[in-house]
């Protein structure tokens, strides 16, 4: 259908002007081929040709010279064509299409060849910078009447896609690109000075809006559909990952395509594979979740159609989650009103929104995203309006899904329903909170754990599979480029006969392109002068946050430096240094968290180095073996910095109590599992008890880090999560505690290890438990003088002590120092080490030094079968270290680690009894029981490492003020943390009992 339309101007210059250069448009509808009354045309054939009328409707001219101009318009299948231009003018115009240089990927322009053969037929001369990159090829441009050339300071108009490099701007020329500089990007604020030191005219496509604020030239359309096949491709991979061969991995990247019909073809070939029932049944059926209602969202559903789909209503995502067709998958767009709601009625009202975003909030984790498999975002975020989903909203999201199916181990069950978002808003910081950083066509893919809040560039892994990339229209150039021109065209012969020297006010742009300016003759345009009043609220917000910067020296980058680092670097203002010997262990944590400085070193043998770090930093923390915190201590003390530690405040810290004192400084121990959550759950118990009048009168509580059961197949039972030389150590202190009123000692040297008990409280477990250290110095602390029961110890599966004691029968618990096994001598084998423990001649055979080691473990079959396990009699190496028990505890760390997929367990339980004034008895069970993840933290890592970040935390920021030693007995201390962990996951449960 054809349609002409005639726009009759003034040929009189000055009665133009006294118009104010306004045309007169006459609207004249010549027959079309199909009918001859006009009024016949379609409704939407009628919508379109108004749409074009604005479109052209304020035509620019030359001052004091009218023209006359015929423009035509075809509209088949969507596609604007223009036919035939005639123009008079003083002089010809020049457009420049400038080369892109500033991403590998983009390989779009701002007109196609069609737009440019309109521009030459109309008179204008067009420049093509010439460029191998560029995906519509030169001879097309040359073909249109383009001429290819490097040189384009003759042209007036200069226009690209994205932003030029500063040093290729030529002076007082108009410009056209994305600028992406009206938010004050500090990125672009140099291209933006220089664009105004140049005095050039900026027009920014991102801001040619209609009269409703709706974008008029964007290439929002071909993001959804690039979007929409790189996450297909996604699932495809990630599916694969979680065991699942998809119809999806035949789906390639955007890119991969020669165009989108080619997509379109993969995309159907996969739906075919889905509607013959190909998808695993264990995967359940797939819910698709479109966010937006603009173009963007269109394009990735125009894609998604091409798939056997069904379209439902948001209400209906549960469903059909749980009992849809797996023949097909399911879409549903979210409108605001489907997922906000005001704080105060849980109501929506659109007027009162779009006036106060502030006062709703999302139920999209509550009523849709349970029901998610793939989110696709196409909503833009403003400050202050609701997120579509943060990171807390997403841990509760991360929980096992039960398909209708049951799985085994070769089709196993999805560990979560939602498993991907593709964020094509690429909003960092915006309506998906944790997406803080693009993703690139290089790197398109990467996995956000909610738990570590981390991301890692894989599709495996735990997490969601994040795509959030900038640029999506580059993936299809070809087509993005002739449908962005299609919507750019109408307005460029308004930029092109002005010169960019002329004053602005001069100027008689339509509302849609004079709004567009950005900056012109040497100024920010009055609309955009907010820009300056932005950058000097970031210059003085950056120089606030410089203030308000905290520095934290980590001492120690072993298994409890993972969650300090990950809680801690949450806060953009604290940067950390991370001091360790061990340098892979350094190079993974400043990969995998940000704001962390490395440093490689032995700080027990850098003393002034140390002592150099300590002084520029705010706060230390420790995360060395406990012996070396006095050391680090009193470097503190030196340089007047706070310390936190998770270890037992010691005799030798205790010692440097005035010091703290003097020097006006925090130190802060017994900050972790055991000591610190076993404190901290104490006190919250015996505060209450006190609050109601009641006295306690026993107290034990024993806490053990473990394997899990099914991975505790070893002769000691354990496996390690921690300083494997502090738990060989703990077996041979002395311990003291109190029962029914009597004081009991053990001596040190593993006379502890005869004191073990089974423990039943958790039968299935097969626990035994033993005395740790002096529980009776907590009477006082606790303020819990009337207990005639006061016990503190370590649980272990049952077992571990019976091996630890012939350990130490053998003389390998010793920590006294053994120059034979240091690193300037000739290496030991454990065959010879053997030999000098047991007193015979090295070398021995091997039935010797076995029967002389038999006699020495008493005739103890079960002590030597672990002797043997462990390899304790064979030629390998002995590790060099200080000490008998350092060389063991290195062995043992590389004999007993965790393995892949295996993990961990915290069990605590305390019992406390109670006498209320009644007379009545209560006792009080405290269980604490947390199992690490197979593929992130160790519960050992968890338990002992987010008390110790959140009360560092706490120091920086003024929570913990109290001067000297702090252990965290007092309600203001562990009332915070016990809630804060509670956020992380550490959960502890309580239960009573009443006696008469």
């Amino acid at each position: 259908m054809w349609i002409s339309l005639w726009l009759s101007l003034s040929t009189h210059g000055e009665a133009c002007r006294r118009t104010s250069g306004l045309p007169e448009v006459t609207r004249l509808f010549a027959p079309c081929p199909d009918t001859r009354d006009p009024v016949a045309l379609p409704q939407e054939g009628v919508a379109f040709l108004l749409v074009q009328v604005l479109c052209v409707r304020e035509i620019c001219f030359t001052a004091g010279l009218g023209f006359t101009m015929l423009r035509a318009f075809s509209h088949t299948n969507g596609r604007c064509v223009f036919h035939h231009t005639k123009r008079c003018h003083h002089r010809k115009s020049v457009l420049a299409i400038r080369r892109e240089d500033v991403n590998a990927w983009e390989r779009r322009a701002p007109l196609a060849p069609k737009h440019v053969k309109e521009l030459t037929k109309m008179g204008y001369k067009v420049l093509v910078q010439p460029s191998n990159r560029r995906a519509i090829h030169e001879k097309e441009y040359v073909k249109a009447g383009a001429i290819i050339q490097e040189d384009i300071s003759e042209a007036s108009l200069i226009i690209g896609v994205k932003r030029p490099p500063e040093d290729k701007l030529i002076p007082k020329k108009n410009y056209a690109f994305f600028s992406h500089t009206i938010k004050a990007q500090e990125a672009n604020m140099p291209l933006l000075d220089e664009i105004l030191k140049q005095e050039i005219r900026l027009f920014d496509y991102e801001k040619m809006v209609d009269h409703k604020g709706m974008r008029v030239v964007a290439f929002g359309k071909w993001a959804g559909v690039a979007g929409m096949i790189n996450i297909l491709h996604g699932l495809g991979l990630r599916f694969l990952a979680l065991g699942h061969h998809t119809p999806f991995m035949h789906i390639g990247m955007a890119h991969n395509y020669r165009n989108s019909s080619q997509a379109v073809q993969a995309v159907r070939d996969a739906g075919y594979e889905i509607s013959l029932g190909l998808m695993p049944k264990s995967v359940g059926p797939l819910t698709f979740v479109f966010t937006g209602t603009g173009n963007v969202s269109k394009g990735a559903q125009e894609m998604f159609s091409a798939l056997p789909c069904e379209f439902v209503e948001p209400h209906e995502l549960k469903e059909v989650s749980r009992s849809g067709d797996l023949r097909k998958v399911y879409g549903t767009v979210l409108s605001r009103h489907h997922h906000l709601v005001r704080k105060r009625d849980g109501l929506y009202d659109p007027a009162d929104y779009d006036k106060h975003p502030e006062n709703y909030i999302s139920r999209f984790h509550i009523d849709v995203a349970p029901y998610t498999t793939c989110l696709i975002n196409g909503i833009y975020w403003e400050q202050n309006s609701p997120r579509l989903l943060s990171r807390q909203d997403t841990q509760k999201l991360l929980v096992p899904v039960k398909s209708a199916t049951g799985a085994t181990d070769g089709c196993p069950e999805l560990p979560h329903r939602l498993l991907a978002i593709c964020d094509i808003s690429a909003d960092t910081g915006g309506s998906i909170e944790f997406m803080t950083e693009c993703t690139t066509i290089d790197n398109p893919f990467c996995m956000y754990d909610a738990d570590q809040h981390i991301t890692h560039d894989s599709v495996e892994g735990s997490g969601i599979l994040m795509c959030s990339i900038d640029n999506l229209p580059a993936q299809l150039p070809i087509e993005a480029t002739e449908y962005f021109g299609d919507m750019l065209f109408p307005y460029i012969e308004e930029m092109l006969v002005s010169e960019g020297s002329e004053p602005l006010e001069k100027q008689n742009y339509s509302p849609v392109v004079r709004d567009a300016v950005i900056a012109s003759n040497g100024s920010l345009t009055p609309k955009y002068q907010y820009i300056q009043k932005l950058r000097e609220s970031r210059e003085q917000a950056q120089s606030l946050k410089m203030s308000n910067e905290k520095r934290v020296l980590l001492l120690g980058s072993g298994y409890v430096s993972g969650p300090v680092l990950e809680y801690l670097t949450r806060d953009s203002n604290i940067d950390i240094t991370v001091v360790s010997v061990m340098k892979e262990q350094l190079e993974q944590l400043t990969k995998k968290y940000r704001n962390v400085t490395p440093v490689h070193m032995d700080v027990l043998k850098h003393e002034e180095k140390l002592s150099s770090l300590v002084k520029n930093h705010d706060l230390v923390i420790s995360l060395l073996p406990y012996s070396a915190h006095p050391f680090v201590a009193k470097k503190c003390i030196d340089n007047k910095v706070n310390l936190v530690t998770a270890s037992y405040l010691t005799p030798a810290m205790k010692e440097l109590q005035e010091s703290v004192e003097a020097a006006g400084i925090t130190v802060v121990s017994e900050m972790g599992l055991d000591p610190g959550l076993d404190h901290m759950l104490a006190m919250e118990c015996i505060d209450k008890a006190k609050e109601v009048g009641a006295t306690v009168i026993s107290y034990t509580s024993f806490c053990g880090g473990l394997p899990a059961p099914e991975h505790s197949d070893n002769p000691l039972r354990y496996k390690f999560s921690w300083s494997p030389q502090g738990v060989l150590l703990n077996t041979v202190q002395s311990a003291t505690y109190l029962k029914d009123g009597e004081i009991i000692n053990i001596p040190p040297g593993g006379a502890l290890l005869d004191s073990v008990t089974p423990m039943d409280f958790f039968p299935g477990l097969n626990l035994e438990g033993f005395p740790n250290r002096d529980s009776t110095k907590y009477a006082e602390p606790y303020g819990i003088q009337t207990a005639r029961t006061l016990l503190r110890g370590t649980l272990r599966y049952k077992g571990y002590s019976r091996t630890m004691r012939g350990f130490v029968k053998l003389g390998l618990i010793n920590p006294d120092p053994y120059p034979l096994l240091s690193s300037t001598t000739p290496p030991l084998t454990w065959k010879e080490l053997m030999c000098k423990l047991v007193g015979i001649k090295s070398p021995a055979e091997h039935h010797v030094l076995k029967e002389a080691v038999f006699s020495k473990l008493d005739k103890d079959k079960s002590q030597l079968e672990a002797v043997e396990w462990l390899g304790l009699l064979g030629d390998e190496p002995v590790p060099a270290a200080d000490s008998i028990v350092g060389a063991l505890a290195k062995h043992m760390e590389m004999k007993l680690p965790f393995g892949t997929g295996e993990r961990d367990m915290i069990v605590m339980r305390s019992e406390i009894g109670l006498r209320h004034p009644s007379g009545h008895l209560e006792d009080k069970f405290i269980d604490l029981v947390v199992y690490g993840d197979n593929k992130g933290y160790s519960a050992m890592a968890k338990t002992v490492g987010y008390p110790a970040a959140i009360a560092a935390k706490m120091v920086l920021d003024g929570e913990i003020t109290a001067k000297g030693m702090v252990i965290p007995l007092t309600k203001n201390v562990y009332g915070p943390i016990l809630e804060r962990v509670r956020a992380e996951g550490i959960m502890y449960s309580t239960r009573s009992i009443i006696k008469q």
